[in-house]
């Protein structure tokens, strides 16, 4: 039954072994998956598993990713392939001996490039580590978020041992199957054991499971019980057989004839499948752990004992210790072949005694069948994944002192791959344009801005002058004379998704005709600009947005550095330099300084227009009023440790916490334009750093110390996240970068020529 509640996150890698390998790693990840799938089957789920032979195996489809063990090459290589999958949340299974490396070091060359948030199980926690195990431990620790244990002493020894805070920390015991407590003679006859007493120890087989001591109690067990048999379930460890083939099997085997039992013996030698599983562990009378070690922390084999209702007799290591308290099974001590056998005896002889010590394991194991497991798995996920998201990478890697700021020279591959004979499409699927989206007013207004000031940095580049035309053009087919307004989305189809589109994209498009009759290359080109710029700018006086009128008053500024004296758009901009300024006066306080009772996006554009508008029309006042609103803006968006951290895309209300995240390039953009303005009306060269900042934003000097730009594609991400950025590269975010980039460079020519 899937369960109701609501994840954050929507997709989840698990990292371990998986059937059909035989080892038990495989068999629990195998689990994991399944029943986390089972438990919410809306969210995405891959898997990854360790080779530990050349040809692999023949995994099911979920087995999105192979690694061979040894290769180093591989680990770097998953990765790249989780992070470019967008993985929200990573699950761990730890195991030393399943990774290469030096007590599986390899696996750290994951773990060290991943961006999503680590929850690490330990199937193993040693007590005693050599230096191997030490180290990657440490660094374990340091990498993962939160990490699952199956026992207490797994915790103390996590927490005493190496220094990890137990509120990191989840006690989640190991998944087994949900069977009904049920008489072993309901499953004795399926298997053709009617009438025998049955001992069980299942599992794969190593001399480290101390069977050979069950065995030499079992002579006595048979006089007491003649129809007593031990039934050794498993096939051969592995690596155990890779090393010494058969050769404890045999001995076992042998040792059993030798004391007069062999009959009274019967070794399974397969790798146990759940159905058999369930068979014969319904069968069991008793079930029987002889380890020769108390350095066991888990076992997966006495957790399906005591869960599944079985009365257990073990040898006292940690998690039998833990497991077995308060008379749920018996513990005898290690290598004690008389105690052993008159435990297991004991409980032959008393049946009601044997019932009552299983309804007690019964009981306990209520909490560890996997649908309960597969949920608290689930809400440890969710919280590393909510941890992260409040802490942010930049408690553990962020970078505080400033970047060496080398200002990139512009890249315009990825505006010409965003591009077509339409236009400049909105999106992209990483770095490739997403058609699915279509094309937006928006984008080629910001596009056009970017190649006319593109052919301004570089005159000499010779496919630049096609795309002012090409995004000058779209604007023209955008504007629909009759309404006298902008449509917006247009479909890859060239067909348009709306009859009139947002004010913003309106203000825009306008802003950027207006930097096309200012700069455009040619007169052609000029004469079509000046035409929509003259239609479309009056519909603006009545708009409410007040992005539309700082877009318009910016677009307007640019309008009259050619015709300084067109008496109609002159008084358009007092018009809504008036309306700015008295959204401002309303709304501002010493506080809060700012025209509106929130901030959304491109934030910086209001006091930048008003600003632009205030020197135009010789207003100290409204100069003023957008100097103090900018300074404030600024100072808000400076982290404690003195980098550019602009606020989320989900904006901030007065009086309530502000969204950190998503940033997005077009505040980063509007911020630096917005400083470069101020720079230029007061000469005051801390507006200079606060854009340098800024645009280091862009570089790496971020909340998590990660670059948006790619300067092998040309292009720049999404947005910034806690953890990482979005590995999408759409055309807002490029052309925020390239319009601050050029900005930023005609800003250092002129700093040049005053030297």
């Amino acid at each position: 039954m899937a369960d109701a509640h609501s994840y954050p996150f929507s997709s989840i890698a698990f990292i371990g072994n998986h059937v059909p390998r035989q080892c038990g790693i495989a068999t629990f990840t195998a689990d994991l998956c399944e029943w986390t799938m089972q438990a919410a089957p809306e969210l995405q789920y891959l898997v990854a598993v360790m080779n530990d032979r050349p040809e692999g195996y023949d995994y099911p489809k979920r087995v999105r990713f192979e690694v061979n063990q040894g290769d180093l090459t591989d680990y770097r290589r998953l990765a790249e392939f989780l992070n470019l999958n967008r993985v929200d949340v990573l699950s761990v299974q730890h195991e030393f001996g399943i990774y290469g490396g030096a007590a599986g070091s390899h696996l750290l060359a994951t773990l060290r490039e991943v961006s999503m948030p680590i929850v690490t199980t330990l199937h193993t926690v040693l007590h005693a580590p050599n230096d191997d195990q030490r180290r990657v431990m440490d660094e374990l620790c340091r990498l993962s978020d939160r990490f699952v244990v199956m026992s207490e002493r797994s915790r103390e020894f996590l927490h005493e041992i190496y220094r990890v805070p137990e509120t990191k920390t989840d006690l989640i015991h190991h998944g087994i199957p949900d069977m009904p407590f049920a008489e072993p003679d309901t499953y004795k006859g399926k298997l053709g054991l009617q009438g025998r007493d049955v001992i069980l120890t299942f599992g794969l087989l190593s001399p480290n499971k101390g069977i050979e001591y069950m065995i030499d109690a079992l002579p006595e067990i048979v006089r007491r019980h003649p129809n007593a048999l031990y039934v050794v379930l498993g096939a051969t460890h592995p690596a155990v057989k890779r090393t010494n083939g058969e050769a404890y099997r045999l001995w076992l085997q042998r040792s059993a004839r030798v004391a007069g039992v062999g009959d009274s013996v019967r070794f399974l030698d397969e790798f146990v499948t759940l159905p058999t599983l369930r068979d014969y562990l319904g069968a069991a009378d008793v079930y029987v752990t002889p380890y020769l070690s108390e350095a066991q922390i888990v076992s997966g084999t006495l957790a399906y004992a005591l869960g599944t209702g079985k009365a257990v007799v073990s040898t006292p290591y940690w998690y039998a210790e833990e497991l077995l308290a308060d008379h749920r099974g018996l513990l005898v001590p290690f290598r004690d072949t008389l105690a052993m056998g008159e435990a297991v005896g004991g409980l032959l002889d008393k049946p009601d005694e044997r019932r009552a010590l299983r309804r007690r394991a019964y009981e306990y194991g209520r909490q560890m069948v996997w649908p309960e497991v597969a949920r608290q798995y689930l809400g440890s996920f969710e919280r590393a994944f909510q941890e992260r998201q409040q802490r942010g990478l930049s408690n553990r890697r962020h970078r505080t002192a400033p970047l060496d700021l080398r200002l990139p020279e512009p890249n315009f591959s990825h505006l010409y791959m965003l591009t077509d004979d339409t236009g400049i499409l909105q999106h992209a699927r990483f770095s490739i344009p997403n058609r699915f989206e279509g094309y937006a007013t928006d984008d080629n207004a910001r596009a056009l801005i970017v190649a006319i000031r593109g052919l301004e940095a570089q005159p000499e580049n010779a496919q630049l002058p096609a795309l002012v035309t090409r995004f000058l053009s779209f604007l023209d087919y955008a504007f629909d004379r009759d309404r006298s307004r902008f449509r917006n989305f247009m479909s890859f189809s060239r067909q348009w998704q709306e009859t009139v589109g947002s004010e913003d994209s309106h203000g825009r498009a306008v802003w950027s005709l207006g930097v096309a009759v200012a700069a455009a290359p040619n007169e052609g080109e000029v004469g079509a600009a000046l035409e929509l710029f003259q239609k479309a700018l009056p519909a603006v006086e009545s708009f409410t947005s007040p992005r539309s009128w700082a877009f318009a008053l910016i677009g307007i500024h640019n309008y009259l550095k050619r015709f300084p004296n067109e008496s109609h758009v002159r008084r358009l901009r007092e018009v809504l330099a008036e309306k700015l300024y008295q959204l401002y006066q309303a709304t501002a306080t010493s506080e809060w300084p700012w025209f509106e009772e929130y901030l959304t996006y491109a934030n910086a554009r209001l006091p930048q227009a008003l600003l632009l508008a205030g020197r135009g029309l010789a207003r100290p006042e409204l100069v003023s009023a957008a100097l103090g609103a900018l300074d404030w803006l600024m100072r808000e968006q400076t982290a404690p440790e003195g980098h550019f951290s602009p606020i989320g895309n989900e904006g901030w209300r007065r009086g309530e916490p502000r969204a950190r995240y998503v940033q997005q390039p077009i505040e980063t953009q509007s911020a630096i334009e917005a400083c470069l303005a101020a720079g230029a009306a007061t000469g005051d060269a801390r507006w200079h750093q606060d854009a340098v900042r800024a645009f280091e934003w862009f570089l790496g000097r971020n909340d998590a110390a990660l670059p948006l730009y790619d300067s092998i594609t040309g292009g720049c991400c999404d947005g910034l996240y806690p953890d990482c950025v979005s590995l999408n590269q759409g055309a807002e975010s490029t052309l925020a970068f390239l319009s601050a980039l050029l900005r930023m460079r005609a800003e250092e020519d002129k700093r040049k020529e005053l030297c």
